[in-house]
């Protein structure tokens, strides 16, 4: 659960030999390349126009309800010929199907007229209106018109003239139908049909290659990747040097690897001026967290690893707004339908990890609030004998809530202080944490007569701005200016306690939009009562269409929140206090089905 610490690599051997090195290097792995030319003199791979085709191709053809069996050898597959095809294809099916769309409106508004031909009038036209008969009145009798069909709300008026008639002379605008019979477009659509179902086929036998093609894009991957490392190498004369940050644990390999290659090798430390990139390590069980923290801000080389407390407090957090048992379960239900598709790669087992433990957090926290599906169990119950928290007690959420910021802020002032332990503005975040400890005591004993309590707080809050002002600063101290300009920089840290003081409250959404979700639950609950008791007949099918459609609705709204503010309370506020840099991921020169 940390960094990987990184040693720097320098390889240098006989450029005739360069090609081949750089494919043995991109075998064994493990090595971030280092640029050695300047950045104008690198150009991506000359196929990655042809890449992005494929990789749309082979997104088309995975998305195909019925796939074929798979081809695994041929000898006459050509990648380039099955993306033209697929793409063709594709494109076809657009067309056909916005064609289809045209036709299809065109006979909607026809099919009120009926199938007729349009017959030679001369000079005179046919308009056609949809009128609402309570507008009948307003159609102007100079004109020449017939109601040829009607329903309950619309008359269907034919116009006979020469000139589409004035907009003051009809109630409405006329309809366009268009010139060609119903019958006609009825043909024209069945064809098109079949041309779909055509299309759908072809593209279903294109999938066959569906493998082959994923195959030819990881070469092709490959193939450009080795491209560009020949690129970033330096060439001085006859001899190559590479440059790349390796993991510590593989400096015995890579020594291995520069004896049998016949290559010399440097191995240094990083050094201050250096940026290594950013390569995290985490338990399988808990590194789902890594693909959140990657989504937002990759921490640097010289920070901390922020994956497990991200991945704990989203779990904890996004429960807390879910704040409801049976709903915790619908999504449980979805993640165990969706479990095998979950596991065919390292990545996607790491997202189960995330939302199985998510998961679990939410149904342990809806049954302590008692609340299913908005409902609450009968007292003398089971599950009723299960619940601890009252999301009603507006006041003891709020304090817990506000708890629940104090302590993840004053962890992320702590894991801050441990990674400055070597220097002194280290005192300065034990002081915000200290700031956070004081000011919770206060507010928790405002209402208290204990002069012992407000006492130890305005001493911690003291002792706290004194850290600030005295420790924030970087400031040398050679002359007595330097303490005068440090005591400056530390008066102008302590107005961040007015973030901080806004960052601890903005913990109070959880308790707000857990609140928010089960009186939305309540609310869809008591309607369909209500409907039901009052509708006879189909108040039944009433109520359950409202439960339908308000619990999706909520749980859908709760999703949403969940994730939006678990991430925003770890990402703004959290991070505020803790990550102190951003970095760069760690991009491994390799096969791709390397390990």
């Amino acid at each position: 659960m940390s960094i990987v610490p990184l040693k720097k690599i320098t390889l240098c051997g006989v450029l005739k030999e360069k090609k081949q090195v750089l494919q043995q290097m991109q075998l064994t792995g493990g090595a971030h390349l280092i640029p050695l030319t300047a950045e104008e003199n690198l150009k991506p791979g000359m196929s990655q126009q042809q890449t992005e085709k494929a990789h749309q191709a082979l997104k088309y053809l995975t998305q195909c309800a019925n796939k074929r069996h798979q081809v695994q050898e041929d000898d006459s597959f050509n990648a380039r010929d099955i993306v033209q095809q697929v793409l063709q294809v594709q494109a076809d099916v657009i067309s056909l199907s916005e064609q289809r769309e045209f036709l299809q409106q065109r006979i909607d508004n026809m099919m009120p007229w009926g199938s007729f031909e349009f017959a030679d009038l001369g000079p005179l036209m046919l308009w056609f209106y949809i009128v609402p008969k309570r507008l009948m009145k307003k159609v102007d009798d100079a004109l020449t018109w017939q109601v040829v069909a009607s329903d309950n709300i619309h008359c269907y008026v034919v116009v006979l003239a020469e000139q589409e008639p004035e907009t003051s002379l009809m109630p409405v605008p006329r309809t366009h139908t268009g010139s060609v019979p119903l019958a006609q477009l009825q043909k024209e659509l069945q064809m098109l049909e079949l041309k779909l179902d055509d299309l759908q086929a072809e593209r279903e036998s294109l999938t066959r290659w569906t493998s082959l093609l994923s195959l030819s894009l990881v070469n092709v991957a490959e193939h450009d990747a080795l491209k560009f490392a020949r690129q970033m190498a330096l060439d001085i004369d006859e001899v190559f040097v590479i440059q790349a940050w390796v993991p510590e644990r593989l400096i015995t390999d890579y020594h291995q690897f520069a004896d049998t290659h016949h290559l010399a090798m440097l191995v240094s430390d990083t050094q201050v001026a250096d940026r290594p990139p950013t390569l995290l390590e985490n338990n399988d069980n808990i590194a789902g967290g890594e693909q959140l923290i990657s989504f937002y801000q990759t921490p640097a080389y010289q920070d901390w690893d922020p994956t497990p407390m991200v991945f704990f407090s989203f779990a904890l957090f996004f429960a807390m707004i879910l704040s409801d048992a049976g709903y915790a379960a619908v999504f449980a239900l979805l993640l165990l339908i969706k479990w095998r598709s979950l596991s065919t790669s390292l990545k996607r087992r790491r997202l189960r990890s995330l939302l199985s433990m998510t998961l679990f957090s939410s149904i342990l926290w809806g049954v302590l609030c008692g609340s299913y599906f908005g409902a609450s169990p009968s007292v003398d119950s089971w599950p009723a004998s299960l619940k601890i928290v009252d999301l009603n007690d507006f006041d003891s959420m709020m304090q817990l809530s506000i708890s629940v910021g104090a302590v993840h802020l004053s962890v992320a002032n702590l894991i801050k202080a441990w990674q400055w332990r070597r220097q002194w503005t280290a005192l300065a975040c034990l002081g915000w944490c200290l700031a956070v400890a004081g000011g919770y005591l206060m507010w928790w004993g405002e209402g208290e007569q204990n002069a012992v309590i407000k006492d130890t707080a305005l001493a911690m809050l003291i002792v706290a701005a004194s850290a600030v002002v005295l420790f924030s600063s970087r400031q040398a101290v050679h002359k007595p200016a330097d303490v005068v300009a440090r005591l400056w920089d530390g008066i102008q840290q302590l107005t961040t306690a007015t973030r901080l003081f806004g960052d601890v409250l903005s913990y109070m959404r959880l308790f707000a939009l857990g609140l928010a979700s089960a009186s939305l639950a309540m609310t869809f609950n008591q309607l369909a009562v209500q409907v039901g008791q009052t509708v006879p007949g189909a108040g039944l099918l009433l109520s359950l269409l409202i439960l339908l459609f308000g619990h999706s609705l909520n749980l859908m709204l709760c999703l949403m929140s969940g994730v939006v503010h678990g991430l925003r309370l770890n990402f703004i506020e959290f991070y505020n206090w803790s990550v102190s840099d951003e970095g760069y991921p760690f991009k491994e020169f390799a096969k791709k089905g390397a390990g």
